[in-house]
């Protein structure tokens, strides 16, 4: 289901093998018949080579919303020598054609819609095209005149709007229906393609009607509508999607050699419960039911001739098949080629871009050539093989202090005055200005901070030099 919120109506057949039920859900509610789907007794014998269906109201027995009828021409099949002779020179029963389109007969108000069946060369998709009037309906009089008038929707004059059912692919059953545009006059307007209805030809067959798009259809038969996209979509499923020989009832009553012509209405009481397809069978009603098998026998030979002709066409579409598979295998395999070769093409292009560039640029810098031969890095943490070394390095002259007199830690007088620097590390005495100095050694106590007073201060590890720190920041 696309959405339980759309209007949805499921096909499930019910007691008689002829009659379909539609069951109708919208926002989640349970399914409720809503119509039925009615056949024509294939026993009749206006039945013979004839397709007719038709759609009723599944409260009110008996009434005909819309019906079906097709009756396809006939062709003599080719058959080679060899199966001639093998039928005794009995010619083969003819072969019905199916039709490029059928008309649907709408009643309440009388009006036909044809729908056209198409292929396309190109895609091999199949469409189905049919075209429902904006103005359906009379407007009320009370002129006798004007009742006797045709109705709107017959005029050639009337505006239309064009439908089509398109099947989702090639090789698929699903189908969608679109609203294409609009025709007046013989004249069409293609505008976008508005998605109407959708139908699943799955296990559970089912025709979704896509409501957030009918604002846009101004179409005043709606119920005609609806009706159109359930019946086209049933015969379209039949007749052309699965195609049967049996739909055509071609094992009734002998044929009718003239086309388009309607059997003669009988007297017989219809039965209670059952449509009356008047352009099908006139106004005889379906018999009592029977078993489909209670016909004039088949002759031998016709019967013979029947299965040869069917295993033929068996064996066709068996070779049909085959044909279409290796088409496709070929396909396939075309498209890997043309994929290696294009990954073949694009690698060709980069080897051509590559030695381009080389040729351009060069290769210098490109190769540095074999890895030179560096001393060993130094341990962090030296070992008892490789000795510390001790490098001295001699201090610079101290600079005089510019500031007054500054008491000295470890004591001292007048002559201590203006020395350059504090007492050294490991409490060697302080050195006059000018004077020899000796070089330092190392001492693993930290130093000590730098005094106030001096507006530099050089430490005795490796000559840096402090500024003066402030006393009130």
């Amino acid at each position: 289901m696309l959405d339980e919120n759309l209007p949805t109506f499921y096909f499930r057949s019910s007691d008689n093998p002829l009659s379909t039920l539609l069951y109708f859900t919208q926002n989640g509610s349970e399914p409720a018949p809503e119509y039925t789907l009615q056949k024509i007794d294939p026993t009749l014998p206006q039945a013979k080579n004839k397709y007719a269906i038709a759609i009723g109201d599944a409260a009110t027995q008996g009434v005909i919303l819309a019906e079906v009828l097709i009756e396809p021409d006939f062709t003599q099949p080719t058959l080679s020598a060899a199966e001639i002779r093998a039928q005794n020179g009995v010619p083969p029963p003819p072969v019905p054609l199916i039709p490029d389109g059928f008309t649907i007969q709408l009643y309440n108000p009388d009006q036909q819609v044809y729908i056209r069946g198409e292929k396309s060369t190109w895609t091999g998709k199949e469409s189905w095209e049919f075209e429902i009037p904006q103005q359906s309906f009379r407007m009320p009089s009370t002129s006798t005149l004007d009742r006797q008038q045709s109705a709107p929707g017959a005029s050639s004059l009337t505006p239309k709007i064009t439908f089509r059912w398109k099947r989702d692919s090639k090789f698929s059953k699903d189908m969608t229906c679109y609203m294409t545009g609009k025709s007046v006059g013989g004249r069409k307007s293609k505008d976008p393609d508005i998605t109407i209805a959708l139908c699943k030809n799955s296990r559970q067959q089912s025709v979704t009607i896509y409501e957030p798009n009918l604002q846009r259809v101004e179409v005043e038969d709606r119920k005609g509508l609806e009706l159109v996209l359930l019946l086209s979509a049933e015969v379209i499923r039949e007749i052309y999607l699965f195609p049967s020989r049996d739909s055509f009832n071609l094992n009734g009553a002998p044929p009718n050699k003239r086309k388009n012509s309607r059997p003669t209405p009988t007297s017989t009481s219809p039965q209670p419960n059952a449509f009356t397809m008047t352009s099908a069978i006139g106004n005889a009603p379906p018999a009592k039911a029977s078993s489909p098998v209670a016909q004039q026998p088949t002759p031998p030979h016709d019967l013979e001739a029947e299965t040869k002709r069917l295993r033929a066409l068996a064996q066709q579409e068996e070779r049909e098949r085959e044909k279409r598979d290796r088409a496709e295998q070929k396909r396939i395999r075309q498209m890997l080629e043309e994929e290696e070769k294009e990954r073949r093409r694009r690698e060709a292009d980069i080897e051509r871009e590559t030695e381009r560039l080389r040729r351009e640029f060069g290769m210098q810098g490109q190769d540095f050539g074999p890895r030179p031969n560096l001393p060993p890095r130094p341990s962090a943490t030296p070992g008892p093989s490789r000795p510390t070394l001790h490098v001295q390095t001699p201090a610079p002259p101290p600079r005089p202090v510019s500031t007054g007199p500054q008491p000295r830690p470890n004591g001292g007088g007048f002559g201590t005055w203006f020395l350059g620097a504090t007492s050294g590390p490991g409490g060697l005495p302080p050195q006059h200005y000018g004077g020899p100095q000796p070089n330092p050694q190392p001492n693993p106590q930290p130093n000590p901070q730098p005094k106030p007073g001096g507006w530099r201060r050089r430490s005795d590890e490796g000559g840096k030099i402090f500024k003066k720190k402030s006393t009130f920041f």
